[in-house]
């Protein structure tokens, strides 16, 4: 039973295919392709190498688009605060000061501090506005001052303590929280749409 090998013995490295009707090629194409030092390995290769060619030249251009949109955004913000200034505050800028002593440069700074001191005012406001509405809402004391909430927690907790290895037992306590959030959300709606 064991004597014959499961795997022909290799016979040769030419690979002979059969057809069921013939096929004829050219004598000039099997000597071409048999004089042929390229595999389906190396074809395989090349085929990658150039993917991997054009992947590399259209991430060249790529960057180079951006980087030359990048630089074009550079030099219209670098160009725009002046104007910026004149066309919102036209007196930014009087006749006396010149570029060169700093006073448009000063003036745009302090401007900016506005701005941004603006921003966090509204910022602190809005966050003010959020906290207060949090107050109002005491969901969370609600929850954990609920005794038949807590008790169905309590059990969960006891219940997985007891049985660490089987979870799955404690489906009952689950679905007793579960019913108990669902009363309590029904509450909380209720108080809501009122």
């Amino acid at each position: 039973m064991g004597q014959n090998s499961s795997k022909p013995p290799p016979s040769s490295t030419q690979h002979v295919f059969t057809s069921d009707s013939p096929v004829n090629f050219s004598p000039d194409l099997i000597n071409a392709l048999q004089a042929s030092p390229e595999t389906d390995s190396t074809r395989s290769k090349d085929l990658e190498l150039h993917i991997q060619q054009r992947v590399h030249s259209e991430l060249a251009r790529l960057d180079t688009e951006h980087s030359k949109r990048l630089a074009e955004l550079r030099e219209q913000i670098s160009a725009s605060p002046d104007s910026t200034i004149e066309s919102v505050h036209p007196d930014a800028r009087t006749p006396d000061q010149s570029i060169s002593s700093g006073g448009v440069d000063h003036k745009a700074a302090a401007e900016g501090d506005k701005l941004r001191e603006l921003s966090r005012q509204s910022v602190q406001k809005e966050i003010d506005m959020l906290k207060e509405k949090l107050k109002r809402r005491k969901l969370k004391e609600e929850v954990f001052q609920d005794k038949a909430i807590e008790k169905a927690r309590g059990d969960i907790i006891k219940c997985l303590r007891l049985n660490d290895r089987r979870p799955l037992d404690c489906w009952r306590e689950v679905e007793t929280f579960k019913d108990e959030v669902g009363r309590l959300e029904k509450d909380f709606l209720g108080k809501v749409m009122d």
